[in-house]
Protein backbone atom coordinates (compact mmCIF):
# COMPACT_ATOMS: atom_id res chain seq x y z
CA UNK A 1 0.00 0.00 0.00
CA UNK A 2 2.93 2.22 0.98
CA UNK A 3 4.99 1.69 -1.97
CA UNK A 4 1.53 2.19 -4.54
CA UNK A 5 1.49 5.73 -2.74
CA UNK A 6 5.28 6.40 -3.26
CA UNK A 7 4.83 5.13 -6.80
CA UNK A 8 1.62 7.65 -7.30
CA UNK A 9 3.73 10.54 -5.73
CA UNK A 10 6.38 10.15 -7.60
CA UNK A 11 4.41 10.01 -10.89
CA UNK A 12 2.42 13.43 -9.85
CA UNK A 13 5.50 14.99 -9.64
CA UNK A 14 7.52 13.82 -12.55
CA UNK A 15 4.25 15.22 -14.42
CA UNK A 16 4.48 18.77 -12.94
CA UNK A 17 8.01 18.49 -13.58
CA UNK A 18 7.13 17.78 -17.54
CA UNK A 19 3.97 20.39 -16.98
CA UNK A 20 7.01 22.86 -16.56
CA UNK A 21 9.66 21.97 -19.15
CA UNK A 22 7.06 22.36 -21.69
CA UNK A 23 6.05 25.64 -20.25
CA UNK A 24 9.15 26.32 -20.13
CA UNK A 25 10.11 24.96 -23.63
CA UNK A 26 7.07 26.93 -25.03
CA UNK A 27 8.37 30.10 -23.29
CA UNK A 28 8.61 32.24 -26.80
CA UNK A 29 5.56 31.65 -27.35
CA UNK A 30 3.69 32.59 -23.84
CA UNK A 31 5.82 35.96 -24.12
CA UNK A 32 4.87 36.65 -27.60
CA UNK A 33 0.97 35.85 -27.35
CA UNK A 34 1.46 38.22 -24.67
CA UNK A 35 2.75 41.06 -25.85
CA UNK A 36 0.50 41.06 -29.07
CA UNK A 37 -2.61 40.74 -26.84
CA UNK A 38 -0.84 44.05 -25.06
CA UNK A 39 -0.51 45.86 -28.03
CA UNK A 40 -3.95 44.89 -28.88
CA UNK A 41 -5.29 46.11 -25.16
CA UNK A 42 -2.80 49.67 -26.11
CA UNK A 43 -4.49 49.88 -29.21
CA UNK A 44 -8.16 49.62 -27.98
CA UNK A 45 -7.34 51.65 -25.11
CA UNK A 46 -5.91 54.75 -27.10
CA UNK A 47 -8.47 54.68 -29.55
CA UNK A 48 -11.40 54.44 -26.58
CA UNK A 49 -13.87 57.35 -25.82
CA UNK A 50 -12.41 59.20 -22.71
CA UNK A 51 -13.27 58.62 -19.33
CA UNK A 52 -13.68 61.51 -16.96
CA UNK A 53 -14.02 60.08 -12.97
CA UNK A 54 -15.96 62.17 -10.60
CA UNK A 55 -16.17 61.16 -6.55
CA UNK A 56 -17.71 62.07 -3.61
CA UNK A 57 -17.26 60.52 0.35
CA UNK A 58 -19.56 61.18 3.35
CA UNK A 59 -19.85 59.57 6.60
CA UNK A 60 -23.32 58.36 7.41
CA UNK A 61 -24.00 59.47 11.38
CA UNK A 62 -27.15 58.59 13.05
CA UNK A 63 -28.31 60.85 15.76
CA UNK A 64 -28.99 58.97 18.53
CA UNK A 65 -31.43 60.41 20.94
CA UNK A 66 -35.08 59.95 21.77
CA UNK A 67 -36.80 59.58 24.78
CA UNK A 68 -40.22 57.87 23.72
CA UNK A 69 -43.21 57.78 26.11
CA UNK A 70 -42.91 58.89 29.83
CA UNK A 71 -44.03 56.83 32.35
CA UNK A 72 -46.95 58.91 32.95
CA UNK A 73 -48.31 59.00 29.37
CA UNK A 74 -48.25 55.26 29.21
CA UNK A 75 -50.39 54.80 32.37
CA UNK A 76 -52.72 57.39 31.36
CA UNK A 77 -53.19 56.05 28.11
CA UNK A 78 -53.58 52.37 29.60
CA UNK A 79 -56.29 54.03 31.71
CA UNK A 80 -57.65 55.19 29.13
CA UNK A 81 -57.50 51.84 27.00
CA UNK A 82 -54.86 53.36 24.67
CA UNK A 83 -51.79 51.05 23.68
CA UNK A 84 -49.42 53.09 22.61
CA UNK A 85 -46.59 50.35 22.12
CA UNK A 86 -43.11 51.20 21.91
CA UNK A 87 -41.83 54.25 20.85
CA UNK A 88 -37.99 53.79 21.79
CA UNK A 89 -36.81 55.56 18.69
CA UNK A 90 -35.38 54.44 14.74
CA UNK A 91 -35.04 51.73 13.11
CA UNK A 92 -30.88 51.75 11.78
CA UNK A 93 -30.15 50.31 8.31
CA UNK A 94 -26.14 48.34 8.42
CA UNK A 95 -23.78 50.19 5.59
CA UNK A 96 -23.53 46.52 4.04
CA UNK A 97 -26.91 47.16 2.69
CA UNK A 98 -26.26 50.02 0.67
CA UNK A 99 -25.04 49.05 -2.14
CA UNK A 100 -27.92 46.92 -2.50
CA UNK A 101 -29.88 50.04 -2.24
CA UNK A 102 -27.66 51.13 -5.20
CA UNK A 103 -28.52 48.39 -7.05
CA UNK A 104 -32.09 48.44 -6.85
CA UNK A 105 -34.58 49.21 -9.63
CA UNK A 106 -36.11 52.13 -8.26
CA UNK A 107 -32.65 53.96 -7.39
CA UNK A 108 -31.47 52.97 -11.02
CA UNK A 109 -34.44 54.18 -12.32
CA UNK A 110 -34.81 57.34 -10.92
CA UNK A 111 -31.04 57.66 -11.81
CA UNK A 112 -31.04 57.47 -15.08
CA UNK A 113 -34.08 60.55 -15.03
CA UNK A 114 -30.69 62.38 -13.80
CA UNK A 115 -30.61 66.08 -15.76
CA UNK A 116 -26.95 65.76 -17.29
CA UNK A 117 -25.15 68.83 -19.14
CA UNK A 118 -23.50 67.67 -22.41
CA UNK A 119 -21.18 69.28 -24.67
CA UNK A 120 -23.00 70.50 -27.92
CA UNK A 121 -26.68 70.31 -26.08
CA UNK A 122 -28.21 73.59 -25.89
CA UNK A 123 -30.36 72.33 -22.53
CA UNK A 124 -29.66 69.09 -20.26
CA UNK A 125 -30.66 65.95 -21.02
CA UNK A 126 -31.25 62.71 -19.11
CA UNK A 127 -28.70 59.67 -18.12
CA UNK A 128 -31.37 57.65 -20.33
CA UNK A 129 -31.70 60.08 -22.94
CA UNK A 130 -27.99 60.66 -23.74
CA UNK A 131 -26.97 56.69 -23.68
CA UNK A 132 -29.96 56.10 -25.83
CA UNK A 133 -29.11 58.21 -28.55
CA UNK A 134 -26.13 60.64 -28.30
CA UNK A 135 -22.83 58.98 -26.75
CA UNK A 136 -21.14 56.98 -29.16
CA UNK A 137 -19.24 53.86 -27.46
CA UNK A 138 -16.21 54.34 -29.75
CA UNK A 139 -13.98 51.26 -30.90
CA UNK A 140 -13.71 49.21 -27.30
CA UNK A 141 -17.51 49.41 -26.87
CA UNK A 142 -18.60 48.08 -30.17
CA UNK A 143 -16.33 45.19 -29.90
CA UNK A 144 -17.17 44.94 -26.40
CA UNK A 145 -20.51 44.48 -28.30
CA UNK A 146 -20.44 42.81 -31.15
CA UNK A 147 -17.69 40.51 -30.43
CA UNK A 148 -17.50 39.96 -26.97
CA UNK A 149 -21.65 40.49 -26.61
CA UNK A 150 -21.97 38.48 -28.72
CA UNK A 151 -23.20 35.34 -26.92
CA UNK A 152 -26.17 37.68 -25.59
CA UNK A 153 -27.06 39.02 -28.80
CA UNK A 154 -27.39 35.93 -30.56
CA UNK A 155 -29.58 34.22 -27.33
CA UNK A 156 -31.42 37.29 -27.33
CA UNK A 157 -32.25 36.59 -31.27
CA UNK A 158 -33.04 32.66 -30.36
CA UNK A 159 -35.50 34.23 -27.91
CA UNK A 160 -37.07 37.18 -29.57
CA UNK A 161 -38.72 40.06 -28.53
CA UNK A 162 -39.22 40.06 -24.64
CA UNK A 163 -42.62 41.36 -23.17
CA UNK A 164 -42.62 45.61 -23.38
CA UNK A 165 -43.60 46.70 -19.93
CA UNK A 166 -46.50 48.90 -21.33
CA UNK A 167 -48.22 45.81 -22.50
CA UNK A 168 -49.23 44.59 -18.81
CA UNK A 169 -49.87 46.91 -15.94
CA UNK A 170 -50.25 45.07 -12.39
CA UNK A 171 -50.23 47.49 -9.35
CA UNK A 172 -46.98 47.13 -7.05
CA UNK A 173 -44.96 45.37 -9.15
CA UNK A 174 -41.96 47.02 -11.01
CA UNK A 175 -41.51 46.42 -14.82
CA UNK A 176 -38.62 47.07 -16.99
CA UNK A 177 -37.90 47.61 -20.68
CA UNK A 178 -35.26 45.78 -22.61
CA UNK A 179 -34.01 49.87 -23.49
CA UNK A 180 -33.84 50.03 -19.53
CA UNK A 181 -32.27 46.61 -18.49
CA UNK A 182 -29.42 47.64 -21.27
CA UNK A 183 -29.04 51.22 -19.76
CA UNK A 184 -29.16 49.36 -15.92
CA UNK A 185 -25.78 47.35 -17.12
CA UNK A 186 -24.29 50.97 -17.92
CA UNK A 187 -25.38 52.70 -14.89
CA UNK A 188 -23.69 49.81 -13.17
CA UNK A 189 -20.28 50.27 -15.24
CA UNK A 190 -20.42 53.62 -14.32
CA UNK A 191 -20.95 53.60 -11.19
CA UNK A 192 -19.13 52.12 -8.36
CA UNK A 193 -19.37 52.40 -3.98
CA UNK A 194 -16.71 51.57 -2.03
CA UNK A 195 -16.66 51.17 2.13
CA UNK A 196 -13.97 51.26 3.86
CA UNK A 197 -15.09 49.45 6.98
CA UNK A 198 -12.58 50.97 9.41
CA UNK A 199 -13.41 54.37 9.25
CA UNK A 200 -17.10 53.92 8.30
CA UNK A 201 -16.80 56.57 5.11
CA UNK A 202 -18.52 55.62 1.83
CA UNK A 203 -17.07 56.44 -1.50
CA UNK A 204 -19.00 57.21 -4.70
CA UNK A 205 -17.67 57.21 -7.73
CA UNK A 206 -18.91 57.75 -11.27
CA UNK A 207 -17.08 57.71 -14.41
CA UNK A 208 -18.41 58.51 -18.15
CA UNK A 209 -17.00 60.31 -21.51
CA UNK A 210 -18.46 64.02 -20.06
CA UNK A 211 -16.56 65.95 -17.05
CA UNK A 212 -19.76 67.78 -15.84
CA UNK A 213 -22.30 65.16 -16.36
CA UNK A 214 -20.21 62.76 -14.44
CA UNK A 215 -19.91 65.29 -11.45
CA UNK A 216 -23.81 65.67 -12.10
CA UNK A 217 -24.64 62.11 -12.06
CA UNK A 218 -22.23 61.31 -8.88
CA UNK A 219 -23.56 63.99 -6.90
CA UNK A 220 -27.26 63.29 -7.40
CA UNK A 221 -26.37 59.20 -6.43
CA UNK A 222 -24.80 60.82 -2.90
CA UNK A 223 -28.52 62.37 -2.93
CA UNK A 224 -30.77 59.47 -3.88
CA UNK A 225 -28.75 57.25 -1.12
CA UNK A 226 -28.83 59.87 1.52
CA UNK A 227 -32.58 60.18 0.85
CA UNK A 228 -32.88 56.64 1.09
CA UNK A 229 -31.31 56.31 4.55
CA UNK A 230 -32.66 59.12 5.91
CA UNK A 231 -36.49 57.74 5.26
CA UNK A 232 -35.89 54.27 6.53
CA UNK A 233 -33.97 55.51 9.49
CA UNK A 234 -37.12 58.02 10.09
CA UNK A 235 -39.61 55.54 8.81
CA UNK A 236 -40.64 54.23 12.45
CA UNK A 237 -40.50 57.31 14.14
CA UNK A 238 -42.80 59.33 11.47
CA UNK A 239 -45.37 55.95 11.88
CA UNK A 240 -45.16 56.98 15.71
CA UNK A 241 -45.69 60.36 15.26
CA UNK A 242 -48.72 60.01 12.72
CA UNK A 243 -49.90 57.96 15.78
CA UNK A 244 -49.50 60.31 18.42
CA UNK A 245 -51.32 62.83 16.13
CA UNK A 246 -54.36 60.45 15.56
CA UNK A 247 -54.69 59.70 19.66
CA UNK A 248 -54.46 63.45 20.00
CA UNK A 249 -57.11 64.58 17.37
CA UNK A 250 -59.35 61.96 19.04
CA UNK A 251 -58.37 62.76 22.58
CA UNK A 252 -58.90 66.52 21.99
CA UNK A 253 -62.57 66.00 20.40
CA UNK A 254 -63.31 63.83 23.52
CA UNK A 255 -62.17 66.92 25.89
CA UNK A 256 -64.14 69.43 24.03
CA UNK A 257 -67.10 67.35 24.37
CA UNK A 258 -66.85 66.56 27.66
CA UNK A 259 -65.81 70.29 28.82
CA UNK A 260 -68.96 71.43 27.42
CA UNK A 261 -70.79 68.82 28.97
CA UNK A 262 -69.47 70.02 32.77
CA UNK A 263 -70.29 73.42 31.58
CA UNK A 264 -73.46 73.10 30.76
CA UNK A 265 -74.47 70.76 33.87
CA UNK A 266 -73.21 73.52 35.84
CA UNK A 267 -74.80 76.16 34.49
CA UNK A 268 -78.16 74.24 34.78
CA UNK A 269 -77.69 73.66 38.14
CA UNK A 270 -76.07 77.33 39.79
CA UNK A 271 -78.54 77.19 42.52
CA UNK A 272 -79.01 73.68 42.97
CA UNK A 273 -77.37 71.78 46.14
CA UNK A 274 -78.87 68.43 46.18
CA UNK A 275 -76.46 65.59 46.56
CA UNK A 276 -77.96 63.76 43.72
CA UNK A 277 -76.39 67.00 40.87
CA UNK A 278 -73.45 67.41 43.64
CA UNK A 279 -72.72 63.35 42.88
CA UNK A 280 -73.54 64.01 38.74
CA UNK A 281 -71.14 66.98 39.05
CA UNK A 282 -67.95 65.21 40.93
CA UNK A 283 -68.36 62.16 38.22
CA UNK A 284 -68.39 65.05 35.45
CA UNK A 285 -65.37 66.58 36.93
CA UNK A 286 -63.47 62.78 37.33
CA UNK A 287 -64.33 62.08 34.14
CA UNK A 288 -62.87 65.36 32.92
CA UNK A 289 -59.79 65.05 35.20
CA UNK A 290 -59.29 61.54 33.33
CA UNK A 291 -59.22 62.93 29.82
CA UNK A 292 -57.90 66.16 30.13
CA UNK A 293 -54.64 64.30 32.15
CA UNK A 294 -54.36 62.46 28.81
CA UNK A 295 -55.00 64.70 26.63
CA UNK A 296 -52.41 67.08 27.99
CA UNK A 297 -49.85 64.23 28.14
CA UNK A 298 -50.53 63.30 24.21
CA UNK A 299 -50.10 67.32 23.47
CA UNK A 300 -46.63 67.24 25.00
CA UNK A 301 -45.76 63.97 23.41
CA UNK A 302 -46.91 64.98 20.11
CA UNK A 303 -44.65 67.96 20.28
CA UNK A 304 -41.63 65.37 21.76
CA UNK A 305 -42.20 63.14 19.07
CA UNK A 306 -41.70 66.11 16.20
CA UNK A 307 -38.48 66.70 18.47
CA UNK A 308 -37.80 62.46 17.71
CA UNK A 309 -38.29 62.77 14.10
CA UNK A 310 -35.91 65.36 13.64
CA UNK A 311 -33.11 64.00 16.12
CA UNK A 312 -33.69 60.15 14.15
CA UNK A 313 -32.91 62.41 10.93
CA UNK A 314 -29.17 61.27 10.36
CA UNK A 315 -26.90 63.48 9.40
CA UNK A 316 -24.29 62.98 6.69
CA UNK A 317 -20.46 64.51 6.79
CA UNK A 318 -18.92 65.14 3.55
CA UNK A 319 -15.59 64.46 3.37
CA UNK A 320 -14.80 64.82 -0.27
CA UNK A 321 -17.64 66.86 -2.07
CA UNK A 322 -18.29 66.35 -5.73
CA UNK A 323 -16.11 68.61 -8.10
CA UNK A 324 -15.76 68.80 -11.65
CA UNK A 325 -12.75 66.18 -13.19
CA UNK A 326 -10.39 68.18 -15.01
CA UNK A 327 -8.32 65.80 -16.76
CA UNK A 328 -9.38 62.30 -18.43
CA UNK A 329 -8.96 59.04 -16.36
CA UNK A 330 -6.22 57.02 -17.26
CA UNK A 331 -7.68 54.29 -15.08
CA UNK A 332 -9.92 52.77 -17.26
CA UNK A 333 -7.15 52.30 -20.19
CA UNK A 334 -4.35 50.75 -17.63
CA UNK A 335 -6.84 48.26 -17.14
CA UNK A 336 -7.70 47.56 -20.36
CA UNK A 337 -3.76 46.97 -20.88
CA UNK A 338 -3.48 44.89 -17.92
CA UNK A 339 -7.12 43.02 -18.92
CA UNK A 340 -5.02 42.10 -22.62
CA UNK A 341 -1.89 41.02 -21.06
CA UNK A 342 -3.83 38.84 -18.81
CA UNK A 343 -5.65 37.34 -21.34
CA UNK A 344 -2.78 37.11 -24.02
CA UNK A 345 -0.88 34.89 -21.20
CA UNK A 346 -3.66 32.31 -20.59
CA UNK A 347 -3.85 32.15 -24.38
CA UNK A 348 0.06 31.87 -24.95
CA UNK A 349 -0.17 28.90 -21.87
CA UNK A 350 -2.52 27.26 -23.68
CA UNK A 351 -1.60 27.47 -26.99
CA UNK A 352 2.32 25.86 -25.32
CA UNK A 353 -0.02 22.96 -24.30
CA UNK A 354 -2.38 22.37 -26.91
CA UNK A 355 0.94 22.07 -29.26
CA UNK A 356 2.45 19.70 -26.68
CA UNK A 357 -0.70 17.84 -26.41
CA UNK A 358 -1.32 17.84 -30.45
CA UNK A 359 2.68 16.70 -30.34
CA UNK A 360 2.22 13.35 -27.97
CA UNK A 361 -0.95 12.13 -29.70
CA UNK A 362 0.54 12.64 -33.26
CA UNK A 363 4.01 10.50 -32.20
CA UNK A 364 1.60 7.79 -30.51
CA UNK A 365 -0.27 7.17 -33.54
CA UNK A 366 3.33 6.94 -35.37
CA UNK A 367 3.92 3.81 -33.26
CA UNK A 368 0.61 2.11 -33.93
Amino acid sequence: MQEEKNTTQAEDEIDLIQLAKTLWNGRRTVIRTTLIFMVLGLFIAIFSAKEYTATTTMVPQAAEGGSGLSGSLGGLAAMAGIDLGNISGGSTISPSLYPKIIGSIPFQKELMQTKLSIAGQSEPITFAYYYSNIHNPGLFGYIKKYVIGMPDLVIKAIKGESLNNKDLIVDNLVWISEEERELIKILEEDLTFSMNDKDGDVTLTVSMPEAIAAAQLTQMAQQLLQQAITDFKIQKAKEQLTFIEDRYTEKQKEFEEIQNKLAQFRDRNKNVSSAIAQAEEEQLNAEFNLVYGVYYELAKQLETQKIQVKENTPIFTILQPTSIPIKPSSRGKLLTIIIFAFLGGIVGVVIVFTKDLIKVLKEKLDDH
